[in-house]
């Protein structure tokens, strides 16, 4: 399974006054350590646009459990996987370690979607192309 590290610093506009982390700002982060796995992985945001001409791979569903709270100047990792794939959507998972301690477990599901042939106003689900499947299993 292939997982993606980043270290990320908090900094001081992440965070509420109380000095912790407003919980929307992970969302946040969540959103880009997706992008920048599937960078990782050989396939950009970019990519799915432009070679598979879907609109994007919008979030249907995400939840987070807050474990350990951070504060301005901490540093986290964020480790995200794909943990399964459908028809036409996915799950990531994200965890959040400061130091060795699991602070924050995250989850997305996500959906391919492009324009609908029969209404282009609308959008519509789409297949994972098997190739994009096939870079996570190689990465």
């Amino acid at each position: 399974m292939f997982i993606h590290r980043r270290d990320v610093q908090i900094q001081w506009g992440d965070c509420d006054p109380a000095n912790i982390v407003y919980y929307p700002r992970y969302f946040e982060m969540f959103d880009d350590s997706t992008s920048i796995l599937f960078e990782a992985a050989g396939v950009s945001k970019q990519d799915i646009i432009r070679r598979y001409g879907l609109v994007g791979i919008p979030m249907v569903d995400t939840r987070a459990r807050f474990l350990i709270p951070s504060t301005h100047g901490d540093w986290i990792r964020i480790e995200s996987r794909i943990e399964s794939w459908r028809r036409s959507s996915f799950d990531v998972r994200h965890d959040v370690y400061k130091g060795a301690e699991l602070a924050i477990e995250a989850f997305e599901t996500r959906v391919l979607v492009g324009r609908d042939p029969d209404n282009p106003d609308k959008l519509k689900s789409a297949a994972v192309p098997p190739e994009i499947v096939a870079r996570f299993e190689q990465a």
